[in-house]
């Protein structure tokens, strides 16, 4: 059962003085005699009385509180954004709410109008791979609330962002199965309707050009989950046995399709090589240990509430807007070795 919060009618009642003299007496108003101060202010500490902070702050039209929307908490590198949204909010004076979409539209929605009801000074969103529309973050602006997107943005809306130049780190990583040796490379890819799925088909396809390699649509598979490629990594491979190969889309993709060639009894790397996108911890305890592309979460997540915090506490016009993009590195393991 929930215990009765002690307010400042409570305190009146027991000293039998009004409500307004126990709230001038609390912040020491110097209209009020010491020894009235000195009692409320006793009995206040005796009943453990704590200011309606959320009152207060919703008379001055802020509740310094910020949401952040994502799609899953339990992957690596949204959590480690949300390590460095937290950092720097909470040194601000900052609360954060955080909110989990699942990768589910409905939810998302439903995510937007919980911290519209909190009345949150500002929000950080990563968009699902299932959202299409998107009136839900409008209702943000319409609200005049200020929002930063990071990583999965909403090409529609224009606002602050941070990003990773996704193109780029797919070049990085084809590029590299290239110059090991692969003959052969696929791409498995995430739904096309993420800008950063397309940006890492555009990176794979302009490595493939540079290299004078002919690119093979059916080479690219959607496939951006573990469980899909524990389903489907036998099947693309038995359809297509020449791949020697393989960059995937995120570090939980590459490691399930590890496991799904190995389990055929092939070797990684000697038969096929496979490089990842993230560098999570699972990257390193991989066996192999996995090739990837570090996405740098943290720093992501502390741009991210930088450019929001800046644009709750500075007047800027309304078409100021910045997009910070943070530049992935290569970094070699033992999935991927000279053949």
């Amino acid at each position: 059962m929930r215990l009765h919060q002690v307010t400042i009618k409570d305190i009146a009642k027991i000293l039998g003085i009004s409500i307004s003299t126990v709230s001038r007496a609390l912040k020491s108003h110097p209209d009020i005699s010491a020894d009235t101060r000195n009692q409320v202010k006793d009995l206040a500490r005796k009943m453990h009385y704590e200011p309606n902070a959320l009152a207060m702050n919703l008379r001055r039209n802020k509740t310094n509180t910020l949401g952040v929307i994502i799609p899953e908490i339990v992957h690596h590198f949204f959590s480690s954004v949300i390590s460095g949204i937290e950092d720097i909010a909470y040194d601000r004076g900052y609360n954060v709410m955080v909110c989990q979409s699942n990768e589910l539209y409905e939810r998302e929605v439903i995510n937007s109008r919980a911290l519209l009801a909190n009345r949150v000074d500002g929000v950080l969103i990563s968009v699902s791979k299932t959202t299409l529309e998107f009136d839900h973050f409008r209702n943000f602006s319409n609200q005049g609330i200020p929002m930063v997107f990071f990583d999965r943005i909403c090409p529609e809306i224009i606002c602050d962002r941070v990003i990773t130049n996704d193109e780029g780190g797919a070049f990085l990583a084809t590029e590299h199965l290239i110059t090991i040796g692969c003959k052969k490379i696929a791409h498995f890819a995430a739904p096309q309707n993420l800008l950063i799925g397309q940006g890492r088909v555009s990176g794979y396809q302009r490595a493939l050009k540079q290299y004078q390699r002919v690119f093979d649509q059916a080479l690219v598979l959607q496939c951006d989950t573990r469980e899909l490629a524990l389903e489907n990594t036998e099947r693309f491979l038995k359809a297509n046995p020449d791949v020697d190969g393989i960059f995937a889309v995120n570090d939980s993709t590459a490691i399930a399709t590890m496991q799904a060639i190995q389990k055929m009894g092939k070797n990684v790397p000697s038969d096929i090589s496979v490089i990842g996108f993230g560098d999570g911890p699972n990257a390193l305890i991989a066996c192999p240990s996995l090739s990837t592309v570090e996405q740098k979460g943290y720093e992501m997540g502390t741009e991210a509430i930088k450019l929001l915090v800046h644009k709750i506490e500075n007047e800027s016009p309304a078409d100021s807007y910045q997009t910070k993009v943070l530049t992935p590195t290569l970094i070699a393991r033992e999935s991927t070795k000279w053949k």
